[in-house]
């Protein structure tokens, strides 16, 4: 996954109730692309956002 698209679900957790007031973005800066997929992973399991695996979407349409 890219690391505009890490950062767009990142944005959408830091909207969530849980992180109001907190500030989860920032350490992105310095993050590489692994830690960052992993701190994204951790912050929506934290929130309750449940992401599909991309193969799912298909499996679901046929």
């Amino acid at each position: 996954m890219s690391r505009l698209a890490l950062l767009e679900r990142l944005k959408v957790a830091q909207q969530m109730p849980k992180y109001q007031g907190r500030d989860i973005t920032t350490i992105s800066a310095i993050l590489s692309n692994q830690a960052l997929a992993r701190h994204v992973e951790v912050c929506e399991q934290a929130a309750g956002i449940v992401q599909q695996p991309a193969g799912d979407t298909a499996r679901q349409q046929a």
